[in-house]
């Protein structure tokens, strides 16, 4: 017999996407929060409007090659940070998955959620990897990807027929 959709059924999916985001939201936003990315130097100001006739003056030079030093120092923290997120995010989304998996997975619509928040933290986390710039990492936080979407395709879906039948 198949299943009418209902407005309850209606909700229950719109509930559950929602929890997802949230989580996703929560820890984007969490980590965000609590480990500060690095700040972005700020452009010098120049005593004149910079023409392509006039000279540079020893002090523009100075802090226009401060500036380029600042920013190149920047851009490698900011991919070190990248990495960090994307480590730190890929861990809570496996808590995530683990919990949903095997602890309140009898409980559908929390357990759907907190698994569809899980999926999207773990997508957050690869776009924060392939920030990176890093060939390697960007590899391996892939193939983490991969794995944890097969095992949650194995244990959401394939092992509870296997143990119907």
């Amino acid at each position: 017999m198949a299943k009418s959709f209902t407005l309850s059924t209606a909700l229950q999916i719109f509930y559950t996407a929602f929890l997802g985001l949230i989580i996703a939201l929560f820890f984007g936003l969490g980590v965000g929060a609590f480990y500060e990315s690095p700040k972005m130097p700020e452009s010098p100001s120049y005593s004149e409007p910079i023409k392509e006739s006039t000279v540079e003056t020893p002090e523009d030079k100075t802090a226009r090659l401060k500036f380029d030093s600042d920013q190149k120092k920047y851009e490698e923290d900011f991919k070190l940070y990248s990495r960090n997120v994307s480590i730190i995010t890929t861990i809570f989304a496996v808590i995530t998955l683990v919990f949903a998996l095997f602890v309140v997975h009898n409980v559908f619509i929390i357990s759907d959620g907190l698994l569809l928040g899980a999926v999207f933290t773990l997508g957050y986390s690869i776009i924060r990897g392939l920030m990176t710039e890093d060939v390697k990492f960007r590899f391996i936080i892939v193939t983490v990807g991969l794995i944890i979407t097969i095992a949650v395709g194995y244990f959401k879906f394939i092992k509870p027929q296997k143990e119907i039948k």
